[in-house]
């Protein structure tokens, strides 16, 4: 009366390879929201070095090619 209700190995393959592209595009999808967002951020591409502000969404100053200058001992420890 019933057919048959075992699974082919053709149809178990196909279930492996639905359920790996599912888990696959979710991990990706974590990947991507979880990036920090200032490597895509195309606003301070075109602008000249240094011109970067606080309120601009910065999170740290653009470097000049200048070097910081030395700090002493004490304040090193201080920070």
């Amino acid at each position: 009366m019933y057919p048959h209700t075992s699974l082919s190995a053709w149809q178990l393959a196909v279930m492996a390879v639905v359920a790996i592209a599912a888990l696959a595009t979710w991990l990706t999808a974590v990947f991507l929201a979880a990036r920090d967002p200032e490597r895509h951020d195309s606003a301070a591409a075109g602008s000249a070095p240094g011109a970067a502000t606080a309120d601009a969404g910065s999170r740290s100053p653009v470097p000049t090619g200048e070097r910081e200058p030395e700090r002493s001992p004490a304040d090193q420890a201080a920070a």
